[in-house]
C-alpha cells in the first residue's frame, strides 16, 4: 500500500526523467524498494511450497544439479543451500560431505560453518549501528575520537563511515611478520598502520577496517565483541548455533576447514589474523548455520525485527543496505553490506542492482534482494581439505538459478533500471 501511494505521487513522466540519471535511478529504486519491504508484515520463517510465493519448484530443482556438479568437479566437498522468499523457506538442502579428511562425514542441514568475513555483516556492522542508534557514536565521527592512537601517520581524518565502506585508505591486511600473537598486539599493529590511499578516495577491501571497528564496539560498549553480539543480535534472533569460538559439545556439528601445523582446523577460526587474536575479531571468527543466518537475513528484509524482537531500526537497515560510498566511485558499498563491487558475485546475473550481501573466504555467502523479498544462502567449506577449492563461479550459478525461479510479476519499479 505504501509503495502504491508513493508511486501515485510520482507521475510516470517525472519518474522516467529522474531515472534517466544513473545515480538518481539507483537511489530511487533502493528507496522505493525499501518502502515496500519495510511496510510488509514481519515474517517468521516457515517452509512453503515454492508456488505459494510465486516461485517455480521445477526451476529450483536445477540447484541440485548445479551443486552436485561443483562437488564432482572438486570445487567444494559439500554445501548447504537455503532459499527463502516473502518469509517462506522454499529450498533447503545439504549436499556432499562436510569432512573428507581424516574420514568422510556427510554434510547435514545443521552443519556449523566458519563463516569468515560474514562476521562483518552478522556482527560488526550491526553492532556499530546499534551504538549509533543509542547516540553513543556517529558515522561521521573520526575514529581517533575514540582511539587516539589511531591518529598516527595521517589517519586522523578517517571516519567510522569510511571504515564501514572500505574507503578508509588502509591496506587489505596487517603488515608485519607472522610471529605476532594476541588481541592487544593486533590492535597495536592496526593503530600503527599507514594509509596507502587518501581517505574517501579509493575502495580497498580491508580486514583492518573491521578489526578497528570491532575494537570501537568494545571500547564504547565496555563489553567484548562476542558478548555484545550475543546480547544484542544472536540472542534476540534465536541464533542458537551462532557464536565465536564454539563450545566443545558442538564440535561434531562443525565443518572442518584445512590443515594448520599438522592439525585439521575444526571449530577453530580459519582466518590467521583472527586466530592470532584469540578467535574473536571484527573481521572474522563467527561460526553459524544456514538456519541461523536465515533469521538474520529475514530480520534485515523486515526492517530490523524478527518475530517481534527488534535488533535495528528500519532507518538503520536502510542506511546499511543503500550506497554509502563516495558518489564518484564505481564500487558501491553499504554499511557492511556489498552492493556492487568486484566481490558481488553472489548477486549472479539476474538479481537487480540494489540487492546486497557478503561473502566469506571459507566459501560462505549471503545475498538479499529487497525488491523480490528473496535471499539466498550458500554455505560451503571450500577450503577443505587442502585450501584449493573455489566457490566464486558456484555462487553466481546458484544466484542465477534462484532468481530465475521467481516467476510471478516483478515490481514495476525494477523495470526502470
Amino acid at each position: 500500500m505504501l509503495l502504491r501511494e508513493t508511486l501515485k505521487v510520482l507521475s510516470a513522466k517525472v519518474a522516467r526523467r529522474l531515472f534517466a540519471y544513473p545515480g538518481v535511478r539507483l537511489g530511487c529504486i533502493l528507496w522505493l524498494g525499501w518502502l515496500s519491504c519495510a511496510a510488509a508484515t514481519a515474517q517468521a520463517l516457515e517452509p512453503s511450497p515454492p508456488q505459494q510465493v510465486g516461485m517455480s519448484g521445477e526451476r529450483l530443482k536445477r540447484l541440485d544439479e548445479v551443486i552436485r556438479g561443483a562437488i564432482d568437479n572438486e570445487e567444494i566437498p559439500g554445501a548447504v543451500v537455503l532459499v527463502a522468499r516473502e518469509g517462506r523457506v522454499v529450498y533447503r538442502k545439504a549436499f556432499g560431505d562436510r569432512a573428507l579428511v581424516p574420514a568422510k562425514k556427510p554434510m547435514l542441514i545443521n552443519t556449523i560453518f566458519d563463516v569468515a568475513s560474514l562476521t562483518k555483516v552478522l556482527v560488526t556492522a550491526p553492532s556499530i549501528m546499534i551504538l549509533v542508534e543509542e547516540g553513543r557514536l556517529s558515522l561521521t565521527d573520526r575514529v581517533s575520537k575514540y582511539l587516539p592512537r589511531f591518529s598516527q601517520y595521517g589517519k586522523h581524518r578517517v571516519t567510522v563511515l569510511q571504515l564501514l565502506t572500505h574507503y578508509s585508505g588502509l591496506r587489505p591486511t596487517l603488515k608485519g611478520n607472522s610471529t605476532w600473537s594476541g588481541y592487544d598486539e593486533a590492535l597495536r599493529l592496526a593503530l600503527r598502520e599507514q594509509l596507502v590511499s587518501s581517505p574517501g578516495k579509493k575502495f580497498i577491501y580491508s580486514d583492518i577496517n573491521y578489526m578497528v571497528l570491532g575494537e570501537l564496539v568494545q571500547k564504547i560498549s565496555e563489553k567484548s565483541l562476542d558478548e555484545f553480539a550475543q546480547e544484542r543480535i544472536f540472542g534476540p534472533l534465536g541464533m542458537e548455533d551462532t557464536q565465536f569460538s564454539p563450545e566443545p559439545e558442538l564440535m561434531e556439528q562443525i565443518a572442518p576447514t584445512e590443515m594448520r601445523e599438522g592439525k585439521m582446523l575444526q571449530g577453530i577460526v580459519h582466518d590467521p589474523r583472527a586466530f592470532r587474536m584469540g578467535g574473536c575479531a571484527g573481521h572474522a571468527g563467527v561460526f553459524s548455520t544456514v538456519d541461523d543466518t536465515a533469521r538474520f537475513a529475514q530480520m534485515i528484509l523486515d526492517g530490523g525485527a524478527y518475530r517481534g524482537k527488534r535488533v535495528l531500526s528500519p532507518l538503520s537497515v536502510m542506511q546499511m543496505t543503500s550506497p554509502q560510498s563516495p558518489p564518484s566511485e564505481e564500487s558501491l558499498r553499504g554499511l557492511g553490506f556489498d552492493i556492487g563491487s568486484p566481490f558481488s558475485t553472489p548477486r549472479g546475473d539476474l538479481f537487480p542492482r540494489g540487492s546486497f550481501g557478503h561473502t566469506g573466504f571459507t566459501g560462505t555467502s549471503l545475498w538479499i534482494d529487497p525488491f523480490t523479498k528473496t535471499f539466498v544462502i550458500l554455505f560451503t567449506n571450500r577450503v577443505h581439505p587442502r585450501g584449493k577449492g573455489n566457490a566464486v563461479a558456484l555462487r553466481k550459478r546458484v544466484a542465477a538459478v534462484a532468481a530465475a525461479s521467481i516467476v510471478d510479476k516483478i515490481p514495476s519499479v525494477l523495470r526502470w533500471q
